[in-house]
């Protein structure tokens, strides 16, 4: 097998595992410099002339598989170039990429895949555990060797019965597939709600002329427009931010370097090896690299940094500036939803001139604050932030008979809540509802809280989030209980359930919690009374 060669659209590529080349000879930097539209990972790199080569194979393949148009093709694995294959072989067969974190428990990842019917899952070997086998072994299975430079346990071979395909094997006998017009095919990515109940966000009728102007707002926000494009992909491919960043530097003709996970000082090691001239970080990131020794910060050339864009999570205002000391103008800020897309961005002028400002409306998007009752409100004025371009109106929930209280008055209704200046930019303090933001991911307390009430010994409970300095937030679980119940009991029980960042790090346990007359707790007091108790 590991001898074929496939020649497709007049590229020779080798269909293996080996089927990248290694640039050891020539040197990384030297094929940056020479080479656009790439990927790099450890000592492969990737051309995306590769890329589409492989994936009208990949595409042929799952057509062979019986996988139709609309039908859900879901992705368990860490970043790797696979990922970008199947987005690429999505727009050929019209199906949808179901990117799924793969922290996730068997339970979860369950709920994922009946939720939107995957018919297939690509998966990484040591990530398919026997748990999990047995949630998906009814459904086409195709396994990826797990990359070099991540610890595995190859599970693989272990249970007695099993037919799962391996993908080198299956791209070896695939046909190829690649229709005369590529569709505009946008990954399924699943979204919490209040609720706690993950929903994927769908856009119907999409059109080119309405993905365009999404497209060029987003590369205006990520600084797309200042070439050449080199940037080190930070975040998880499953997140719908890093998972856009990246596919869009790829379209952009750049390279991306795939990291198995982030490390600050490796991160400033690429920077200067790759000549790296675009990031997409989180607050988190900003400050793990801010608590490197001095003598590690100055180690290395960061001058080819030319646009560092930063979402996800609510940014200190003290670590805004530093970064901005330490990197210059070159930092810039987003805010946006999986739902919407970029919202606002801002410079580092601007952000210094207004701290703790998201910035001014992205171009085409219109801005409104509104009260409960839907009333606009003044500068100024705190309300609900809604949000409305030219693409909000396509957004909805899979399976969702009515996205209540999504849409309001030709708005989306994001659910935050903040204000406008005299000058219109944004300023973000609060949610409405009580999602948490830990290390830039949400987390819903609801779906925490719903387990929790399962439990043996436990009456009532209130999940939320305090503030932490490395992660933004952090969760805490306020606990009546009936009965004996431990710290290490609580934990032990939710981390077989859910995923181990959804698991509280702090508990608390108290024979009564306060209400409302009505009964309802009061989660609010709660929250501030255990600020209050513990100097927050």
């Amino acid at each position: 097998m590991s001898g074929v060669k496939i020649q497709i659209y007049g590229v020779r590529v080798r269909n293996s595992k080996n089927f990248y080349s290694d640039p050891a000879n020539s040197g990384p930097l030297n094929y940056v410099k020479m080479s656009s539209g790439s990927i790099i990972f450890g000592k492969r790199n990737c051309s995306m002339e590769q890329v589409s080569a492989v994936a009208v194979r990949v595409a042929g393949g799952l057509k062979s598989l019986g996988i139709r148009q609309d039908d859900a093709v879901a992705i368990i694995l860490r970043n790797d170039i696979p990922y970008f294959i199947l987005h690429e072989a999505s727009h050929y067969l019209d199906f949808d990429v179901v990117p799924v974190n793969w922290h996730l428990k068997p339970a979860e990842i369950e709920y994922l895949l009946q939720d939107c019917n995957a018919k297939a899952v690509v998966i990484h070997s040591d990530l398919l555990t026997g748990d999990l086998e047995g949630i998906i072994r009814d459904i086409h299975v195709i396994v990826v060797a797990t990359p070099d430079g991540i610890p595995v346990v190859d599970n693989i071979g272990k249970s007695a019965s099993h037919d799962f395909l391996r993908w080198e094997e299956w791209l070896e006998r695939s046909p190829e597939f690649a229709p005369p017009d590529k569709k505009i095919r946008l990954p399924l990515f699943y979204t919490s709600g209040s609720s706690g109940r993950p929903k994927a966000v769908v856009r119907s009728n999409l059109t080119p002329e309405i993905g365009l102007k999404v497209n060029s707002r987003t590369r205006f926000a990520w600084g797309f427009d200042k070439s050449p494009v080199r940037s080190v992909m930070t975040g998880p491919l499953y997140h719908s931010a890093p998972n856009g960043y990246g596919n869009m530097v790829l379209q952009s003709g750049g390279v991306l370097v795939l990291t198995p996970r982030f490390d600050a000082e490796d991160l400033l090691a690429l920077i200067e090896r790759y000549e790296i001239t675009h990031l997409h970080l989180v607050p988190t990131m900003f400050v793990r690299l801010l608590a490197l020794p001095d003598e590690v910060r100055t180690r290395y050339r960061l001058d080819s940094l030319v646009h560092v864009t930063h979402g996800a999570a609510p940014c200190p205002t003290e670590v805004k500036r530093r970064m901005i000391d330490w990197w210059g103008d070159v930092i810039h800020e987003y805010y946006a939803m999986t739902e919407t897309g970029i919202i606002t961005c801002s410079t580092s002028s601007q952000w210094l001139e207004r701290p703790g400002t998201v910035g001014c409306p992205a171009p085409g998007v219109a801005i409104e604050i509104r009260d409960e009752r839907g009333t606009r409100l003044k500068p100024l004025e705190e309300g609900i932030i809604c949000v409305k371009h030219e693409g909000t109106d396509c957004v909805s929930y899979l399976n969702a008979q009515k996205a209540s209280g999504l849409h309001q008055n030709g708005f989306l209704v994001t659910g935050d809540i903040g204000y406008l200046d005299e000058e219109d930019f944004l300023f973000v303090s609060s949610r409405q509802s009580d999602m948490v933001i830990s290390g830039g991911v949400n987390i819903y307390p609801a779906e925490i809280e719903a387990e929790l009430l399962a439990m043996k010994n436990i009456a009532d409970c209130a999940v939320f989030g305090i503030p932490d300095a490395e992660y933004g937030e952090r969760l805490v679980a306020v606990i009546e209980k009936q009965g004996s119940l431990s710290r290490t009991e609580v934990a032990t029980y939710l981390k077989a359930r859910l995923a181990d960042f959804k698991v509280p790090k702090l508990y608390e346990f108290t024979e009564h919690l306060p209400r409302e007359d009505s009964g309802k707790l009061k989660k609010q007091l709660i929250r501030e009374d255990y600020l209050q108790k513990y100097g927050y």
